[in-house]
């Protein structure tokens, strides 16, 4: 029989819009519904709307306001940052940056642009994800038009070094984007001293609505239009916004910006001993992505011998809502391509949780995810023929 507890830790899948949010929303889906292209007062409301969450966007990245251009969410800021930088500067060069770990909206575009002529080097990264700038430098050529490189991974949580790979990439005149979505909230940004020319960003990621994001987009940068038609967002973005979305996103920026060291302070101690607890109460198990230079919520962990879909399965069957490193519940059976990346084998991936906590977790969520997750994979072992050969020939590490 199913727990009646829920125990919400997927919050770098999405987190829920927070109270405050919904607040700031709401008039603009009823009172203020007018179209910010008109000239009358209800439309001018929501223009002046979408002009305050721009400035609470721009604040909270340290752009200017006429920067940041609003989307439907990371992965069209991702492709628009990426093809129009692409098609805009072709004259120039036709190579492209990025690494082997990036989100799909990235390796996704990247490889439709192979398809266009484009060509695109995939940067290594080492054991804990991290790219090597000196690897970066060296792989810049005199075609190079873009580099792409993500701030921070969406599943192990490893942050990038983006201000030395930023400085990297001024040094050769070439843009810089980085895919910051996983990042908004959990560190400081300053896209002016890290030298950051695009930053993709989805309101639904720090407890805004989903289908809202931005583009920040540094003066100067030659770029393609992705969508045409109106004239909306200074001509760069044409569709009618989303004003609910927009005031959402910019209300939530705002408060999970607003003090990000305290902010964090609570999320990373429960997560620190979630990790603690469960590499000393589980045998062959590990931690994937750095030890220390990761998002605060982030716990990655591969358990050898069993499946990372059942684990998620007998998970939910207690209430803990989680993912994993395994792609079978996205209707394939490759282990993730992050963790691999990584030098991990393809069962260990397999192997994998990812549990990414939020600010409605309690330590009370920690106590009982630590007294349900060593059952369910005992219990899973139990069932592995592997398991069981190991045990017989004298044990296995990871």
């Amino acid at each position: 029989m199913a727990s009646k507890r829920l125990i919400y830790m997927d919050h770098s899948a999405t987190t829920y819009t927070k109270p405050e949010v919904v607040n700031a929303m709401l008039p603009y889906f009823t009172e203020y519904f007018g179209n910010p292209s008109s000239i009358y007062g209800i439309a001018r409301d929501s223009k002046k709307a979408v002009d305050t969450a721009r400035a609470q966007v721009a604040k909270a990245l340290g752009a200017d306001v006429d920067e940041i251009y609003f989307t439907s969410g990371g992965s069209e800021s991702d492709n628009w940052a990426i093809k129009g930088v692409a098609y805009s500067n072709r004259k120039k060069g036709t190579h492209i940056i990025t690494t082997q770990i990036e989100h799909h909206a990235v390796l996704h575009t990247c490889q439709f642009l192979e398809k266009e002529g484009f060509a695109v080097t995939y940067l290594p990264v080492d054991k804990y994800g991290l790219v090597d700038p000196t690897e970066l430098e060296r792989a810049i050529t005199d075609k190079t038009i873009l580099i792409s490189i993500m701030y921070a991974n969406n599943e192990i949580g490893t942050i990038e070094p983006i201000t030395e790979l930023g400085t990297i990439a001024r040094k050769h005149n070439i843009y810089f984007h980085t895919d910051a979505v996983q990042a908004i909230g959990n560190v400081p940004i300053n896209v002016k001293e890290q030298n950051i020319d695009l930053l993709s960003l989805s309101a639904h990621k720090f407890y805004g609505p989903k289908g809202v994001g931005a583009l920040y987009i540094k003066k100067g940068v030659r770029i393609e239009n992705l969508i045409h038609g109106g004239g909306q967002e200074r001509k760069k973005r044409a569709g009618t916004e989303n004003i609910a979305g927009i005031v959402g996103l910019g209300k939530a920026i705002e408060i999970v910006t607003a003090d990000i060291p305290n902010h964090n302070v609570k999320i990373k101690s429960m997560r620190d001993r979630l990790l603690k607890q469960v590499l000393e109460k589980i045998p062959h198990s590990q931690l994937n992505g750095h030890p220390e230079k990761r998002l605060p919520g982030n716990f990655n962990v591969s358990f050898e011998f069993i499946e990372g879909e059942s684990m998620l399965l007998w998970l939910d069957d207690e209430g803990i809502c989680g993912s994993t490193g395994s792609a079978c519940t996205s209707g394939s059976l490759e282990p993730s391509h992050v963790l691999l990346a990584t030098g991990l084998s393809p069962e260990v991936a397999h192997g994998s949780l990812r549990l990414t906590l939020g600010d409605a977790n309690t330590d009370q969520d920690i106590d009982y995810v630590l007294d349900v997750l060593p059952k369910v994979v005992t219990k899973l072992r139990e069932m592995s023929p592997l398991y069981l050969k190991s045990t017989k020939e004298g044990g296995c590490n990871v």
